[in-house]
């Protein structure tokens, strides 16, 4: 083979070199966290802290009244004897103290009436908010009915709804006999049937599917168990 041929042949390449992979700047052996990684786990952990700061008051406001419950108030509104079963008696109490004058209310209050299969030996206390929109009722008793001057609800003597815009029959209030007085405790709304079920806001509807589509708040009192 000619000199000619040996130097046109091509050159062999040379062996690379495996550098090892560089250290951050200001690095030392045992190390385990670089100046990045302060910062960027800085920089997390005070994004966390914001973003609880902001939820969970949100979170403890909306599961709050799942282990809230009131404290359960009775009032005494009237000796045995002022009450009759042919009519009512209004009567102004306290149902939420602490308030002043903000915080009381009125209930229409009458004994049990054996006509409506009722005993007499019981208390009945209708609220006077009306189950539309909340506007105070009044009983006539030439009707012997609850109406409403806001928007004509009527309801009769048992404060079932009869006519006009409201949802379901007026609310009532628990009552007991203490000391030969009668004491009204929380409230409570009924249905149609006048079963007793958790009270519940004005419009808002009682008994069959709409105990699931609108559910009470847990933080209102259970109704009477009779």
């Amino acid at each position: 083979m000619s000199d000619s041929e040996n130097n046109n042949s091509p050159a062999e390449d040379p062996p690379r070199v495996t550098l090892p992979d560089a250290e951050p700047r200001g690095y030392f052996e045992g190390e385990s966290m670089t100046r990045r990684k302060v910062f960027t786990t800085a920089s997390l952990a005070l994004g966390g802290v914001a973003s609880m700061a902001v939820v969970l008051p949100v979170v403890g406001f909306a599961v709050a009244p799942l282990f809230e419950r009131g404290r359960e108030r009775w009032e005494a509104v009237g000796k045995l004897d002022d009450f009759g079963s042919e009519t009512y008696k209004q009567v102004v109490f306290t149902e939420t103290p602490g308030i002043g004058e903000v915080g009381k209310t009125t209930a229409y209050v009458r004994k049990g009436n054996p006509e409506f299969d009722e005993d007499p030996d019981e208390y009945l206390a209708v609220s006077t908010r009306c189950a539309h929109l909340g506007c105070p009722v009044r009983f006539v008793q030439a009707a012997k009915n609850f109406i409403c001057p806001c928007h004509g609800g009527v309801y009769d003597f048992e404060g079932k709804r009869i006519g006009g815009p409201p949802v379901r029959p007026l609310d009532r209030f628990q009552t007991r006999v203490r000391n030969d007085h009668v004491e009204v405790g929380p409230r409570y709304s009924v249905t149609n049937q006048l079963k007793a079920v958790r009270a519940r806001d004005p419009g808002e509807f009682t008994g069959g599917i709409w105990e699931y589509l609108y559910p009470p708040r847990p933080s209102t009192f259970p109704p009477p168990s009779n």
